[in-house]
């Protein structure tokens, strides 16, 4: 487990084979009610974004042990994931039940975040920050309330958490993502630019190279926006080479970067596997990209189906939608995304304003 928990703050994929073997080890050892090495093995699968065998590993975990709180928290996560929210919110309410301790009220707080209800997700968060235990519990719940904040048109007070978990958690990369998403919201951009940085330097996850590419292309620096989406094109063949399906930040990134149509393949790809809201809405783009508006609206309505509040989502449908024709919702969606978060994007959203004054102006 904790290989598990390296590999999802380095992303170091050759961690996933180190657990691996340790969790098989186990189970070779004691193959019966071994919930534990269950328990890892379904963590070990949804860190790796196998959310059907994550799946079936949270439901032997649950079977050999029904009060273990952790494996419920595993059930969870891949129910969420696979696009089964109704029964991943029970899964989350038993383990609250069961154990309601910093890492249950995370994701009490993430299933009303997912519902739209951003108030009780932060007040939920706030109590796994006082439940938190540990260092990494202590800075993973700073960064999700940074996120919160961000999210909805808070960037200074997202900038005071994200500072505050990397006081206690220094070097920690969605720590310094978080913050440097605050600093891009407040035009601090060489703070920006150098969190990123460090971020990246931590742990080269696509959205961290995505985020300080876009936001070179913002402050118009095209050379340097290609460094990080050259990085990204090269983790791109990698994952195709071995076989694996493109994440969000994937998909997004050659809808705008690369080739529409490839971005549809990914996308549709991506579904069959982890049929979530996030990966609908990077669907719903790749799909307005390639000029199949009619497929896409449908893709980001599911986006948006749970009521999430999500600033890029509800721009992604004002484009789809103004690209229908639909001026109205177009420009109702565009108000909500500037209203949620009037900085959401250093791209898009200064786009977002242009597209709603260009509706406003056609009026």
């Amino acid at each position: 487990m904790a290989y598990v928990q390296q590999a999802r703050s380095t992303a170091d994929a050759a961690t996933h084979a180190r657990a691996e073997t340790a969790l098989r080890k186990s189970l070779a050892l004691q193959p019966a009610d071994n919930f534990a090495a269950e328990t890892g093995m379904g963590a070990l699968e949804a860190a790796r974004h196998r959310f059907a065998q994550a799946l079936t590993w949270a439901r032997r975990a649950t079977a050999s042990n029904p009060y273990s709180a952790p494996a419920q928290g595993v059930l969870a996560d891949a129910l969420t994931q696979l696009g089964r929210y109704e029964d991943s919110y029970a899964a989350v309410q038993r383990m609250t039940d069961l154990r309601p301790d910093s890492s249950a009220l995370a994701r009490a707080s993430y299933s009303w975040e997912l519902r739209g209800d951003t108030k009780r997700a932060r007040d939920l968060m706030s109590r796994s920050l006082q439940a938190a235990g540990t260092p990494a519990e202590k800075a993973f719940a700073l960064t999700h309330l940074a996120t919160l904040a961000l999210e909805s048109g808070h960037p200074r007070t997202a900038l005071g958490l994200a500072g505050s978990g990397l006081t206690a958690l220094p070097g920690d990369a969605a720590l310094l993502e978080a913050r440097a998403r605050a600093h891009t919201a407040l035009g601090h951009h060489e703070q920006a630019v150098t969190d990123f940085t460090a971020a990246i330097a931590a742990a080269p996850l696509p959205q961290y190279l995505l985020g300080l590419g876009d936001l070179q292309t913002s402050l118009g620096h095209p050379e340097r926006a290609e460094q990080q989406y050259d990085v990204l094109r090269a983790q791109e063949k990698l994952r195709e080479a071995t076989g694996g399906v493109a994440d969000v930040d994937g998909i997004l990134f050659e809808a705008d970067h690369g080739n529409p149509g490839t971005a549809v393949t990914m996308g549709r790809a991506a579904l069959r596997l982890r049929p979530f809201i996030a990966v609908h809405d990077a669907m719903a783009w790749a799909l307005h990209r390639a000029g199949r508006d009619t497929e896409a609206i449908a893709q980001a309505d599911l986006a948006l189906a749970q009521g999430t509040v999500s600033a890029p989502f509800h721009y992604h449908r004002a484009l789809i939608n103004e690209a229908l024709g639909r001026t109205g919702a177009a420009r109702t969606d565009l108000g909500r995304a500037l209203d949620t978060d009037p900085h959401f994007h250093p791209v898009d959203a200064p786009r977002a304003r242009a597209a709603l004054s260009r509706i406003e102006a056609a009026r």
